[in-house]
């Protein structure tokens, strides 16, 4: 593999799924030949910028942080670019999101590129749909020679907008799970014990609190649920801006008492979480005409690799992350009707769910591991 600039706004320790697609990625790749040129970050606790370069110290490779936190294809981050490639004698470029850094392609490669990969997630299936943009995500994908897409509906989405040349250049990159790390025996056991829930049914979400994951359509789906599993309990598990809400819609619906938030929690302790449940649910729904959808929803993949039979919602690119009907459904989002009743179909057949569960399992081993994906950047490279 030629020597790699990665130029990314997604990188730990901010938190997000896409930056812990990149961040796996590039610890992944030979770290003599990658150098990271990301935003800053200030979130943290202390807000002063150390817990970044405590991270970037701890790297196998250089991180190269721009002093602003929002990287975008401007003459003075491009120049800022381009010198890192000449210092370090890059010759191939890794954009971690290609809509907007991806703009800057035509200016590396004057500088010295050879390869230019651009990868996309869900933002560029919304960016294809509106005018402005959809001009933009041509022109990225021209000056690059191959643009990476999650699964099949952002890929459909994504070429529309392309040149047909582009579109023809287009290969899958979807993120890996670490199935040493996402296993049935993650600690599950522990959690429940430690959260008073021994010996109940536990269904599972884990994802960041928005309203386009579908926590407000578990909840709501709760009463349907207990009607049926009367010690049944739902475990929400993370952070985000919806929290608040999700616990009013929880009082006013009567099951306040049956569903347990967790608030964030540090990456290294969702596996055992994921092992705390009996059945994963996350009806994610699609919202603002199409620009907020899921791109694919890691989270069925590692609560598979866990052994759990998995609940999906039909937005965007998750139904990409399920087998239907092999290791676990897929339902319409923002139904609390059909979550409920694939959910008490879950909780009350254990075979049914010993079934799912090793066949998702399986099917992470097979074709989502991150060696494997990483083995396909790396020719892209």
């Amino acid at each position: 593999m030629d020597k790699t600039l990665i130029v990314t706004n997604d990188f730990p320790p901010r938190p997000g799924g896409i930056q812990a697609f990149v961040h796996s990625m590039a610890c992944r790749l030979d770290p003599g030949q990658v150098v990271v040129y990301a935003s800053t970050w200030k979130g943290g606790q202390d807000g002063d910028g150390t817990e970044v370069a405590v991270f970037d110290a701890e790297q196998p490779f250089p991180v190269v942080r721009d002093r602003t936190t929002m990287l975008l294809p401007t003459p003075r981050v491009t120049r800022q670019a381009a010198g890192l490639l000449r210092e370090h004698g890059c010759t191939s470029v890794w954009f971690g999101a290609a809509a907007p850094l991806g703009l800057m392609a035509p200016a590396l490669r004057r500088a010295g590129a050879r390869r230019l990969v651009g990868t996309t997630h869900g933002h560029e299936a919304a960016w294809a749909q509106l005018p402005a943009s959809r001009r933009l995500l041509r022109r990225i994908g021209e000056g690059t020679d191959t643009i990476t897409y999650l699964g099949e509906y952002t890929r459909s989405r994504i070429a529309d907008a392309l040149t047909p040349a582009a579109a023809a250049r287009m290969v899958q990159l979807p993120p890996g799970v670490d199935e040493k790390t996402f296993h049935p025996g993650s600690g599950g056991d522990a959690v429940r014990a430690r959260l008073g829930l021994a010996g109940r049914p536990v269904v599972v979400c884990v994802s960041r609190l928005v309203p386009r994951k579908g926590q407000d359509t578990l909840i709501l789906a709760m009463p349907r649920i207990l009607a049926a599993v009367p010690d049944a309990v739902l475990l929400v598990v993370g952070g985000g801006p919806y929290a608040g809400e999700l616990r009013k819609l929880a009082a006013r619906t009567g099951v306040a008492e049956a569903v347990r938030f967790t608030g964030p929690l540090p990456w290294e302790e969702l596996p055992a979480h994921y092992g705390a449940g009996d059945v994963f649910a996350m009806p994610c729904r699609t919202r603002r005409g199409g620009l907020d959808v899921e791109g694919l929803g890691i989270v069925y993949l590692e609560a598979s690799a866990t052994g759990l039979p998995v609940v999906a919602g039909d937005s965007g690119g998750a139904p990409d992350a399920v087998l239907d009907g092999e290791t676990g459904w897929v339902v319409r989002g923002g139904s609390p009707e059909q979550a409920a009743d694939r959910i008490v179909i879950l909780l009350g057949d254990p075979e049914l769910r010993r079934r799912m569960g090793e066949r998702g399992r399986r099917w992470v081993e097979e074709a989502w591991r991150w060696d494997i994906l990483a083995e396909r950047l790396k020719s892209l490279l």
